[in-house]
């Protein structure tokens, strides 16, 4: 049994870095912003943390917190020229922003170490860790959605015009969003970088960003149940499928078109709406044969 938990025991370390940056990208979404940039945001975290450890000396916890600084400092700087696009121009301009940032990477050689990234990384995350930054992602996520915050976010996502006339800032909450997932970002790139050893630059490319972005759309993208469900799923599908494993792209790519196109609000969410579809359903009947009794 044992043997059986520690072999699992990647796979869960896997599932947890992946389900933070999700959520990094669940915030910004649920804000209304179209920003596909959490990878980027993430990678330079990563980076931050790797370098000021491996050739500054700086302990892993500090580290951790100034690659949280990075990822919300450039994010605040990034949400500048975002505020004045919309829709599909902000997921170009942070899809742009990724790569850049790998541009960066890749061409500073002697500060990122190139195309050869940075090694000799100590490992100083492992799962017990991941398992408490787990549980205290949720945790805040789960304070932002029953706040005014979250109350604001959802509103400037269903509709901009009625928010503004509710006297809610579109601007500031949105950059408040889009700093509160890079500074996520940040700190879950640095866990991917203390737990990996080394960092190269193609792993904060394309497929990640798809991979991402797919655990959201497939989850859902309003309910906290979302992105865990969505990142659970598609990072087991391929383990439990185990010739789909080389093929992960194609399955991600597959499901997030038949996702879109039959299940557009994702499986977490659909399935919570008609679960309280059938309770409201439930709950009239009962209500009208009250109502007659009396």
């Amino acid at each position: 049994m044992m043997n059986l938990l520690l072999g699992y025991q990647p796979l869960l370390d896997l599932f947890l870095l992946h389900l933070g940056l999700a959520y990094a990208q669940w915030l910004v979404l649920r804000a209304g912003v179209f920003s596909l940039g959490t990878v980027g945001l993430a990678a330079v975290g990563a980076y931050t943390g790797g370098i000021l450890v491996v050739t500054y000396g700086l302990p892993a916890p500090l580290a951790l917190i100034a690659s949280a600084l990075s990822g919300g400092l450039v994010a605040l700087a990034l949400s500048v020229p975002l505020a004045r696009l919309r829709g599909i121009y902000q997921a170009i301009a942070t899809v742009a922003f990724i790569q850049i940032v790998l541009s960066l990477n890749i061409y500073a050689t002697n500060v990122t170490g190139g195309a050869q990234g940075i090694t000799g990384i100590p490992k100083t995350v492992g799962t017990p860790l991941l398992l408490l930054a787990g549980a205290a992602t949720i945790y805040l996520m789960y304070a932002i959605t029953h706040s005014r915050l979250g109350r604001a976010f959802d509103a400037i996502r269903q509709n901009e015009a009625v928010a503004a006339s509710l006297g809610v800032s579109i601007v500031r909450h949105q950059t408040l969003a889009f700093v509160l997932s890079g500074a996520l970002a940040g700190v879950y790139g640095a866990l991917e970088a203390f737990h990996s050893y080394a960092l190269v630059p193609s792993q904060f490319g394309f497929p990640y960003l798809i991979a991402i972005l797919s655990y959201v759309v497939f989850g859902g993208r309003t309910s906290l149940w979302g992105p865990i469900v969505g990142t659970a799923v598609l990072i087991l599908l391929p383990e439990v499928v185990r010739p789909l494993a080389d093929a992960r792209m194609l399955v991600f790519g597959i499901l997030l078109i038949l996702t879109i196109n039959f299940l557009p609000k994702g499986i977490a969410d659909t399935l919570i709406e008609r679960a309280r579809g059938r309770r409201l359903g439930a709950r009239r009947p009962a209500e009208a044969d009250t109502a007659k009794g009396s």
